[in-house]
């Protein structure tokens, strides 16, 4: 096994990793941890939700976008897995071959498998089944990185030990089926639990905060948040900023406890990065 402590987190779009993991992955960077962010795509099929806002290549601007999240993050620029968005609604890019949504998972798992045998981590994090709101891109990355686990482990440094998905609770649920998702909080939340683990972030909250601001093109007037009375802002924005939850989709060791203490809690050789 590497005596590099390494946590890898796999997601679609720029963006997602500030909603979902940014607290998580600032927290484990200052503990020393190398972070890899690998980004399916470049977010080419979004909405610009600045009124009059003007960009000639979307793609490159999220890009950029991305990079200084990840600064903001203390985190190291993210690797593109160089997938197309499928875009949704009116934008969705059927005919795109690079789009997600028509990409064979198992190229995408190929890719993967080739990233965790280079960077040899021990911890993955992904989305969760449902891949947060339903989004096809969200729900193919998780397929991907979700089998990618399970056929790393033959690996010569012994593969990833746990593998984790993102955990809405069904709270949390309500809050985005309110927000015009029309999600069922008790389809697309989970229970407490499933929760393996809860990360205080609040520490980090001006890192997660500037990170998802680094999003400009995604945080205009007309994106979900900012149309938010302030009311509903500062109550997404205290959940958001003040934890992270984690379920379980995968393990090749022993789980200490349960509830963790930490992602990196009961690995051999790392127990000092969560006592």
């Amino acid at each position: 096994m590497t005596t590099q402590p390494t946590l890898l987190a796999v997601f679609a779009h720029p963006d997602d990793e500030a909603f979902s993991v940014g607290g998580t992955l600032t927290h484990y960077a200052r503990k020393g941890v190398r972070v890899v962010l690998a980004c399916a795509t470049r977010g080419e099929a979004g909405k610009i939700t600045v009124p009059n806002m003007t960009v000639d290549d979307l793609g490159k601007q999220r890009e950029e976008e991305l990079k200084a999240a990840c600064r903001a993050l203390e985190i190291p620029e993210p690797i593109f897995l160089d997938y197309h968005d499928s875009g949704r609604y009116e934008r969705t890019r059927h005919d795109d071959p690079l789009a997600l949504m028509n990409v064979n998972p198992l190229d995408v798992e190929t890719k993967l498998r080739d990233l965790i045998a280079e960077v040899q981590a021990q911890v993955i994090l992904t989305f969760d089944p449902h891949g947060g709101y339903g989004h096809i891109d969200h729900l193919q990355i998780h397929r991907a990185t979700s089998a990618a686990f399970f056929s790393t482990g033959h690996l010569p440094y012994g593969g990833p030990q746990r593998l984790y998905f993102t955990a809405l609770s069904s709270e949390a649920a309500q809050g985005l089926s309110r927000m015009g998702h029309n999600l069922d909080p008790l389809v697309y939340g989970v229970s407490p639990s499933t929760v393996a683990l809860t990360m205080n972030v609040q520490p980090y909250a001006a890192n997660k905060k500037a990170a998802l601001a680094a999003h400009g093109t995604q945080m205009g007037e007309t994106s979900i948040l900012g149309q938010m009375s302030p009311e509903e802002r500062q109550m997404m924005e205290t959940r958001m900023l003040g934890s992270e939850s984690f379920s379980i989709g995968g393990t090749r060791t022993g789980l200490p406890t349960f509830p963790l203490r930490g992602l990196f809690d009961g690995l051999a050789g790392f127990e000092a990065i969560d006592a």
